[in-house]
């Protein structure tokens, strides 16, 4: 008997102006919550066997704070960890991605509380991420 397959979609509406990004909503059929949400960074990754080349799409709005930023990365580095692990069964490297994850938290950490204190002795508004704060890079 063949198996059963089944068509799920993802749906990004990505709303952008002079400035750049100013607005990211997605909606997938398989969501936790139905309709469409709201997001403020973005990472898509897709992978070309046949020219074994990665593609990739990086947005995100104004207003992520580089604090949500380094919050984003570091969840996003743990859950490669995982995926990677499943997809191949190999736990060093699984631990090796998770153990970097860990070290960039507590970096990203001390460079945001070190970059905060130089923003307010020059008088800037802190937590916006210096580089694509105006919304965002595709790569």
């Amino acid at each position: 008997m063949p198996a059963m397959t089944r068509t799920s979609e993802i749906r990004l509406a990505v709303h952008s102006g002079a400035d750049g990004v100013t607005d990211i909503r997605w909606e997938a059929d398989d969501a936790p919550d139905p309709g469409e949400q709201a997001a403020e960074a973005m990472i898509l990754a897709l992978w070309d066997g046949q020219r074994r080349n990665a593609m990739r799409i990086d947005l995100w709005t104004p207003r992520l704070t580089v604090d949500d930023m380094n919050d984003f990365v570091y969840q996003t580095l743990l859950s490669l960890g995982d995926s990677y692990h499943r997809a191949t069964g190999n736990d060093d490297l699984m631990a090796e991605i998770k153990g970097f994850a860990r070290a960039f938290a507590q970096r990203a950490s001390g460079a945001e509380q070190r970059a905060a204190v130089e923003q307010r002795a020059a008088g800037e508004r802190p937590g916006t991420p210096e580089s694509g704060g105006s919304g965002g890079r595709r790569g």
